[in-house]
């Protein structure tokens, strides 16, 4: 996965009913783009460092 700062990662509910998680990506440590990210969840304004699983999509903040 390949990301920049501004862009959203929207992640998949696990079950029936459970809610998709989106997130804005604050900091990448990695020139490369590469997980690990500090996002901050939309749901709760928390701030977390994020490993992204095979549930997870990168939204980018260029496609508007």
């Amino acid at each position: 996965m390949f990301a920049k700062v501004g862009d959203r990662i929207l992640v998949r509910g696990h079950r029936m009913g459970q809610p998709d998680r989106r997130c804005v990506i604050l900091k990448i440590d990695h020139e490369d783009g590469e997980p690990p990210y500090v996002v901050q969840w939309d749901d709760s304004e928390r701030q977390d460092l994020y490993f992204p699983g095979s549930d997870a999509t990168v939204i980018s903040s260029d496609s508007k």
